[in-house]
């Protein structure tokens, strides 16, 4: 017992508490567990085993899921090669998951790091002791699934008495001592809300008269004591606050609804009426989409699997229809090659319609195919995907055997039909070819329209201003500056970034002469540190390329210096 130990083995402790209930106490749940497990390694001195300084503790977090400081801590450690054993209280201290803890096992095993629970005495390397541990953790994880069944009962009883149990208390309202109490001021907002609805019927017409007086989206204080809300109220926000019958009193839970226990701001008959306009706005847009002579509208797509909305452009009294990739629209430039941003509407419906109809009439369901080309792909057609060498039909199943008469359950026809689900057709975009000499000018030397000039230039100015402030420490952190800015601090971040734009960008923003289609969005979201890649990403020419440019329209026999 007393000789000399043959090898030392580094021991760390992992601890966990699932709630903040009694953290803050001088010797708490943590401590406890951290004790016993040092008096357990105390025990073991006489075969190597030393405690190592390290704390891993994590105090409120849930044994469900890996994603814990503490624990990932430990794992790099142990992979590193730090620890020879890991020691816990109680095996649903480590993880309440069978699937987790076969995976932390398996990493255990890999890296030769023993695992030992001290109220739970077994050994992981012997298969008697791996199956003690299996069943211990399957209760454990019939524990915790068997809470999570309680909470939903407990929540879906709750809700069926018309109670609040939690979660964003809307617009109008509060939580006092777990109940719901109306807020005066926000109730007259929410009924001005309603309101100015019934009398304009649009609710982007509404989100901008709303942000023009000045109403905003309820302010929340997290339990973090950072705000969140205060911003404007977008479409979105206004569409579920409209449809929200918790002002009416009720509340809704998955199917059903029943009578609320808070006290309603809104009349019965005002909320229906909203409803009603807002199901005749679904109607008029279904048949809009339904009336518009872009009929792949919603079934096209480029192969990056962007959506391709309609457009057209108006030269000389004629109308010219286009469908153009959502990325373009949104300022994203093409990264696959073969996609295509910009495909004429006409010649492709065209050449989707006809090849259509051919697979369909080759499969003898001549005799029942629709009249119009809009039913032919509404029935038959799930979406196209268009590149520049070919198009994807994807056909729709529409007809099965069991729905064919008996003389067709047997014809071969029937069950290609069914089984069919692609159709590849060639095709060449007439957009990229060169017309009467005249090509494609890239999308740099478009002018930039003012307003998005105007628009970009301004953000610059207050990222800057922004950013002196911050550095200066007139401002202590981005929630004061959204406050004061009237704004989200997500829109402080995205903006903030424009403070470090290229001299060279903003001079283009200046003179008009950056990428027509460079917002705000796309200028600042992933923005690098460097400024030469910064011109890079924007497709801008090199500085000495814009250099020797600039010197050739100029009568100079200098060379061009940098």
């Amino acid at each position: 017992m007393n000789g000399p130990v043959s090898k030392v083995s580094r021991c760390a402790v992992y601890t966990r508490k699932s709630t903040e209930y009694n953290l803050d106490l001088a010797f708490n749940s943590l401590d406890a567990q951290r004790e016993a497990c040092e008096a357990y390694i105390k025990s073991q001195a006489h075969e190597g085993w030393r405690a190592i300084p390290d704390r891993y503790d994590d105090g409120a977090f849930s044994g469900a899921s890996l994603e814990r400081p503490a624990l990932q801590q430990l794992l790099a450690d142990l992979r590193a090669g730090k620890i020879e054993i890991v020691l816990v209280y109680k095996v649903d201290r480590l993880t309440r998951s069978l699937a987790d803890f076969a995976k932390l096992i398996e990493l255990f095993d890999a890296h030769g790091v023993s695992f030992v629970s001290v109220t739970q005495s077994f050994n992981t390397s012997s298969s008697m002791g791996r199956l003690t541990l299996n069943v211990l953790l399957s209760f454990a994880q019939f524990e915790r699934e068997l809470i999570g069944e309680r909470v939903r009962d407990k929540i879906a009883a709750s809700k069926r008495k018309g109670l609040w149990v939690g979660g964003p208390v809307p617009l109008g309202y509060a939580a006092v001592e777990k109940k719901i109490v109306v807020i005066p001021a926000e109730a007259e907002a929410v009924r001005a809300i309603f309101a100015r609805y019934l009398a304009v019927g649009s609710i982007r017409v509404l989100a901008e008269e709303l942000d023009r007086d000045g109403i905003r989206s309820k302010r929340r204080q997290l339990s973090s004591g950072r705000s969140v809300g205060g911003t404007r109220l977008g479409v979105g926000a206004l569409a579920h606050l409209l449809k929200n019958r918790f002002y009416i009193g009720e509340v809704v839970y998955r199917d059903g609804i029943y009578r609320g226990a808070h006290e309603p701001i809104l009349e019965s008959a005002v909320f229906e009426a909203v409803q009603g306009k807002l199901a005749a706005q679904r109607v008029a847009r279904r048949f809009r989409l339904r009336g518009s002579p872009a009929i792949l509208t919603g079934r096209l797509f480029d192969i990056c699997g962007n959506r391709m909305s309609p457009t057209h452009t108006n030269k000389r009294g004629v109308r010219y229809r286009y469908y153009v990739a959502q990325a373009v629209l949104q300022g994203k430039q093409a990264q696959t090659v073969g996609s295509l941003d910009r495909v004429p509407a006409a010649e492709l419906e065209a050449v989707v319609v006809a090849a259509l109809r051919r697979h369909l009439l080759s499969d003898a369901f001549g005799h029942k195919l629709p009249e119009t080309d809009l039913e032919l792909l509404e029935r038959h057609l799930e979406r196209v995907t268009v590149s520049s060498q070919r198009l994807e039909l994807h056909v729709r199943q529409t007809v099965e055997p069991a729905e064919a008469d008996d003389a067709a359950k047997n014809d071969a026809s029937v069950r290609r039909l069914a089984d069919a689900t692609t159709i590849t057709v060639p095709w060449t975009n007439p957009v990229l070819n060169p017309v009467r000499g005249i090509i494609r000018v890239p999308a740099h030397n478009t002018p930039m329209k003012p307003s998005r000039r105007e628009g970009l230039l301004i953000a610059i100015t207050k990222a800057r201003g922004w950013a002196d402030e911050l550095a200066s420490g007139s401002l202590a952190s981005f929630a004061v500056l959204a406050r004061r800015e009237g704004r989200a601090e997500r829109h402080i971040r995205l903006l903030l970034p424009l403070a470090f734009v290229s001299p060279r960008i903003v001079s283009n923003i200046l003179e008009g002469t950056a990428p027509a289609g460079l917002t705000i969005t796309r200028l600042a979201r992933a923005l690098p540190w460097s400024w030469a890649e910064q011109e890079r990403r924007l497709a801008l020419p090199s500085a000495e390329h814009a250099c020797c440019s600039s010197s050739a329209r100029r009568p100079s026999t200098e060379g061009c210096m940098r």
